[in-house]
């Protein structure tokens, strides 16, 4: 299973020449995909308009998403706290949420994020950056 982070969905929607999705195609195969809430909120964040908000709604509303436990806030936050113990600071604290829900599924993590290879030094984050 494949958690796809936000930073790949982006890549892939951004698209005009049908490489990056074609190389995404060809990555994922047969295997599942899936997301995060996390990953819902951070696209619908950034819809440009209410045509745009519409449209990924619609298509975010037929993908399958790995739900949270109860106690992947505290997990999350431990990531982040351990990391800056470290003296590293990652963009986004989102990042420690969606590296906890790939940890606690057993996912890989597919990404285009620097955040999660510094996660990955603190933690056994199965993760690969995705090269298109």
């Amino acid at each position: 299973m494949i958690l796809v982070d936000t930073s790949v969905w982006i890549a892939i929607f951004r698209d005009k020449t049908g490489r990056i999705t074609r190389a995404f195609e060809d990555r994922i195969g047969n295997e599942t995909y899936v997301l995060s809430r996390f990953n819902q909120l951070e696209l619908l964040q950034g819809a440009k308009d209410q045509k745009e908000w519409d449209l990924l709604d619609e298509y975010l509303s037929t993908q399958f998403y790995l739900e949270n436990s109860e106690d992947m806030w505290l997990k999350a936050a431990r990531i982040y706290f351990d990391l800056r113990r470290k003296g590293v600071t990652v963009y986004s604290p989102i990042d420690c949420c969606i590296a906890q829900v790939a940890l606690e599924n057993g996912a890989l993590l597919l990404h285009c994020d620097r955040d999660f290879e510094k996660i990955a030094t603190v933690r056994p984050l199965f993760q690969e950056k995705f090269a298109f």
